[in-house]
C-alpha cells in the first residue's frame, strides 16, 4: 500500500554538501583559498603574486619582506612574482631591450579566470585535496607603456596549485598573434628559511652555471659532490646536468625542507642578496637576508621562441617536508 506521508529517503553521506570543501575568497585585490586541511595560499592580481603558502599547521613557507608593496604601484619584493617576458634585462636583444627588469608581468594586473578542485579518495577524511587558481594577462592588461615597448599579441595563464604538501605553479604562454617572438619566463620562488647559514643546497652536482656577480660574467661548472651553501651574496643560473628532471633540495643541516622539482624549465636561479639587502628600500628587515633564500625555476639562458599559433607550458612543483 502507497503512504502518502512516506519518509523520505535518508541523505548519502557521500552527498557533495556533506564533503570537505576547499574555500575560495576573492577580494578586488586578492584571492585566496584554504583547503579543508588547513593549508592556505594567497595571490595579489597584481602580477599574479603569491604572497602566503602555508601549511596545515599554519607555518608560512615563503619569505615576503615586511616593506613589500601591495598596492600595485610597483613589484613585490618576495613571495612568487612571475617573470616575463625577459629575466633582468637584455639590451642586446633587440624585441625586449627597453623593458624594465624582469619584464612586466609582475607589474600587471592579471585577471582572475577562475577554480578547480580535486577530491582525495585515500585519506580518511576526504574532502577537496587540492585547489587550482588560473589567472591570465593579455595585451588588454598591459599599461600604454608595456604595449609600446613590447608590442607583440600573446596570452599567459598562470596557474597556482595548492596541494596538501606542497605547491605547483605554471605558466601557459601563448603566440595569439602573426608576427614569430621570443621570450623568456622565470618563477622568483623566495622560501622561507630559519638560518641561511645551515642551509644546504643539493641538486646542483656537477652542473654548469653562470655567476652574475663576476665582471665579465663567468661560466663555471659545480663540483660532482657537495652541497651549495651561501656564505654570502650569491646571484648564479644552474642548468642541472640531468635537465629538468633533476630537482634541487633545500635543507636545514640534515632535515629536508623544500624539494623543488621543474617541468620544461631547464635553469634554476639561486639568489641571496646578502648585505647588499641594505640597499634595497623594500628590503624589510635589512638583515631578512638570513631568513630567505631564491630558488627559481625558469628558462633564461637564451630565448623560447614561439611561431604564430603556438604555445609552450612551463612550471614548478615545490614539497614541503615535515
Amino acid at each position: 500500500m502507497d503512504r502518502s506521508k512516506k519518509p523520505s529517503a535518508l541523505q548519502s553521506l557521500t552527498s557533495p554538501s556533506l564533503i570537505p570543501q576547499a574555500q575560495v575568497s576573492i577580494t578586488d585585490s586578492q584571492v585566496s583559498a584554504t583547503l579543508p586541511s588547513r593549508e592556505s595560499v594567497e595571490i595579489l592580481l597584481h602580477g599574479a603574486t603569491v604572497i602566503s603558502w602555508k601549511d596545515a599547521s599554519g607555518a608560512e613557507k615563503l619569505w615576503l619582506s615586511e616593506g613589500a608593496v601591495l598596492d600595485g604601484s610597483k613589484p613585490v619584493r618576495g613571495g612568487i612574482p612571475v617573470v616575463f617576458p625577459v629575466f633582468g634585462t637584455a639590451p642586446d636583444h633587440a624585441a625586449t631591450a627597453k623593458l624594465p627588469q624582469h619584464g612586466f608581468a609582475r607589474s600587471s594586473r592579471w585577471e582572475f579566470l577562475g577554480k578547480s578542485t580535486s577530491e582525495s579518495s585515500g585519506t580518511k577524511d576526504g574532502g577537496d585535496s587540492s585547489v587550482k587558481l588560473d589567472f591570465g594577462l593579455s595585451p588588454n592588461n598591459l599599461s600604454e607603456e608595456a604595449k609600446k615597448a613590447w608590442p607583440y599579441e600573446f596570452g599567459l595563464i598562470f596557474s597556482v596549485t595548492l596541494g596538501r604538501e606542497g605547491l605547483t605553479t605554471s605558466i601557459v604562454v601563448q603566440n595569439v598573434g602573426e608576427s614569430v617572438w621570443e621570450f623568456q619566463t622565470l618563477m622568483h620562488t623566495y622560501l622561507k628559511v630559519k638560518d641561511i647559514s645551515s642551509i644546504l643546497v643539493s641538486g646542483l652536482e656537477s652542473a654548469s652555471y653562470v655567476d652574475k656577480l663576476t665582471s665579465p660574467i663567468s661560466t663555471n661548472m659545480s663540483p660532482s659532490s657537495g652541497n651549495l651553501t651561501i656564505t654570502a651574496k650569491t646571484d648564479r643560473v644552474y642548468t642541472p646536468a640531468g635537465g629538468p628532471s633533476d630537482p634541487v633540495t633545500v635543507s636545514d643541516g640534515r632535515k629536508k625542507l623544500y624539494t623543488v622539482a621543474r617541468d620544461n624549465l631547464n635553469e634554476v636561479v639561486i639568489w641571496n642578496p646578502w648585505t647588499d639587502a641594505k640597499t634595497m628600500g623594500d628590503f624589510k628587515p635589512v638583515d631578512g637576508y638570513k631568513q630567505m633564500i631564491c630558488i627559481e625555476p625558469g628558462t633564461v639562458r637564451g630565448w623560447q621562441k614561439l611561431e604564430a599559433g603556438e604555445s609552450w607550458e612551463g612550471g614548478q612543483i615545490i614539497t614541503a617536508h615535515y
